[in-house]
């Protein structure tokens, strides 16, 4: 399916499943808002998950990162999913998440999906995210990452709500990139 025709059944889905308009909420960011994304639904659907997977390799471009992570639980299924999707093109990346506070038992680790003795140390990771506001959530990953040694060269979201995550992005000196934005969904 060409990455058009991927790209408008994706918003489709995430417009049935995940997209709510004229309700009030909070937002994780702790701001009030008219319009909410639960990506999960969209995320944990078969057609869903493999068309979202598709077009974050798609957005990965050529030079594809050695790893895609991101902060848990939101990043979780979509790094699952890439690195499937990227097994099955041939051009696999690994992937990875980081929790939001290191277990207090087993390994105690911050960054969970490595191997023994694999490490981010020198490798290249984009950062993805399934919602973004102000994008801080994202930086709590890229701070991680940082701190494993691996060089950040792109946060990417699923959905920018446009509410400040590209200054934040700017600020930090990251590329930021975006499947959809808000404006999609709510016609302006």
């Amino acid at each position: 399916m060409r990455e058009d025709l991927r790209r408008s059944r994706l918003m489709a889905i995430i417009r049935e499943r995940s997209f709510k308009d004229n309700v009030e909420v909070t937002l994780a960011s702790g701001r009030k808002s008219n319009f909410y994304f639960n990506m999960k639904p969209t995320m944990l659907h078969p057609e869903g998950a493999g068309l979202l997977a598709e077009l974050v390799l798609d957005a990965l471009g050529p030079s594809r990162p050695d790893y895609v992570g991101g902060l848990e639980m939101g990043a979780v299924p979509i790094v699952s999913w890439t690195a499937a999707a990227s097994f099955l093109r041939a051009t696999p990346v690994k992937a990875f998440f980081v929790r939001k506070k290191a277990k207090e038992h087993g390994a105690k680790l911050l960054v969970e999906g490595l191997a023994p003795g694999e490490s981010l140390e020198g490798k290249r990771v984009v950062v993805v995210e399934d919602v973004t506001t102000t994008g801080e959530s994202a930086l709590k990953a890229v701070e991680a990452v940082r701190e494993a040694g691996g060089h950040v060269v792109q946060v990417l979201t699923l959905v920018d709500r446009q509410e400040g995550a590209q200054e934040t992005m700017d600020r930090a000196g990251l590329p930021f990139a975006s499947i959809f934005t808000a404006a999609e969904f709510r016609g302006n």
